[in-house]
């Protein structure tokens, strides 16, 4: 059972990601012709497309993508209390998905991050994949680097922004075990 729990675990993560993605590269108006950015597109829109027809966006957030997220971490819990034969209460359901969802958000930046470091290191900027991190992560580094300069040619605005997000997950955790 531990194996099918880990598998869906993994399938559907991976999946509220890509999800997450598509809303970052929105919000950041990263290349969307770029191939990274065209897989994002590709992987979502079948379900994306026809929710925006019925939920608009708000603000320049995809509202659809958004609850296309929420309903595919709500869904994992779901999945996951039908394999363990655990009785699920709607309500808990949908505080759940909200957890998984904020839970992912930290995730997938703190991953992005980390895969822009490893790609700024091979690659030296011929690869898509690195121009979209860099799309992506410049908003949440530059205002570090005004802060806190290079030392000796070395960026530690990187590292600032991990330690930092890494605080904001560990008191949303505390925040959300306090009230539920």
């Amino acid at each position: 059972m531990n194996s099918v729990t880990f598998l869906i675990n993994t399938l559907f993560d991976l999946y509220i990601m890509v999800v997450l993605l598509r809303v970052w590269l929105q919000v950041a108006r990263a290349d969307f012709y770029n191939p990274f950015s065209q897989f994002i597109v590709k992987a979502t829109q079948p379900v994306v497309g026809p929710l925006r027809r019925v939920i608009p966006s708000l603000g320049g957030w995809d509202c659809a993508t958004i609850v296309f997220a929420f309903a595919v971490a709500a869904l994992k819990i779901v999945a996951l209390s039908l394999v363990i034969g655990a009785s699920f209460n709607p309500i808990m359901v949908l505080i759940s998905g909200l957890v998984i969802l904020l839970t992912a958000v930290f995730k997938l930046i703190f991953w992005v991050l980390i895969l822009r470091a490893i790609l700024s290191w091979i690659s030296r900027g011929h690869n898509p994949i690195e121009a979209v991190m860099i799309q992506l992560t410049e908003p949440l580094l530059s205002p570090v680097r005004r802060f806190v300069p290079p030392i000796g040619g070395l960026d530690l605005s990187m590292i600032v922004v991990i330690v930092g997000l890494q605080f904001l997950e560990i008191l949303v955790n505390d925040l959300l075990s306090k009230l539920f």
